[in-house]
């Protein structure tokens, strides 16, 4: 198995995430988050009588960062791991003449 680059892959899982936080400040934005919220919460059998706060921008910048953060510490983990669970079996890659990693050498 392919060894992960611990760095991209919390670049990757943190962009994932702070982007799922994007799309859900943004329905608090425009005001759709309590029926979107509603529906969701239906699907699993939940009422709830809740009130969610007025949009604020510094709470959704806040938001944003702070998951983007979380998920990149989650993304470094798993590439962490991972290449550690895969390190005697990750094979040698050797680079094309434009440094992308292009096929296994073979010994």
């Amino acid at each position: 198995m392919r060894q992960i680059s611990p760095g991209k892959a919390g670049v990757a899982v943190g962009t994932v995430i702070s982007l799922w936080h994007v799309a859900w400040v943004s329905l608090v934005a425009v005001g759709w988050a309590k029926p979107v919220l509603d529906f969701v919460l239906g699907l699993h059998f939940i009422k709830l009588d809740y009130s969610l706060s007025p949009y604020a921008i510094a709470t959704a910048g806040e938001l944003i960062v702070l998951t983007f953060v979380i998920g990149a510490m989650f993304g470094v983990v798993f590439a962490i791991i991972w290449n550690w669970l895969t390190f005697e079996t990750a094979p040698a890659w050797e680079k094309d003449s434009t440094g992308v990693t292009a096929v296994p050498l073979r010994h």
